[in-house]
């Protein structure tokens, strides 16, 4: 029986998407699957290279790949790609709700007339000299 994927590290999926041709094999497998030379084909890198970035891909649970005779054919594993996505989405939230808290307090201060570093006092002084 096979065990469902397991969600891979951050780091391991960060460091397979870290690569320009690695990424350009990830846009295409969004299409569908693909053979190896089908992945190869619009690259400028040699099918070795290809097959060693494929490798570090399915290392990390972002492609997976079977082979039916001479040819191996991938796919994307989207649970991987939904470990990046989270941990983005995750911080994302974070920093819209700290920008958040900032423009409301800009907006507090701004709502203030006049100088912020005088007092009521001092200008209405001012007013009467």
């Amino acid at each position: 029986m096979q065990q469902p994927p397991r969600e891979p590290p951050i780091d391991v999926v960060f460091h397979a998407l870290s690569d320009a041709n690695r990424r350009a094999m990830i846009d295409r497998l969004l299409d569908g699957p693909a053979s190896v030379s089908e992945l190869a084909r619009p690259l400028t890198i040699s099918l070795p290279a290809v097959v060693q970035h494929l490798h570090v891909l399915e290392a990390s649970g972002v492609v997976r790949s079977h082979k039916v005779g001479r040819v191996r054919t991938c796919e994307i594993e989207p649970l991987a790609l939904s470990t990046a996505e989270r941990w983005i989405s995750e911080r994302r939230a974070t920093w819209e709700a700290r920008l958040d808290r900032l423009g409301e307090f800009l907006a507090g201060d701004s709502d203030e007339s006049g100088p912020s570093t005088q007092s009521k006092k001092t200008r209405s002084k001012r007013r009467s000299q």
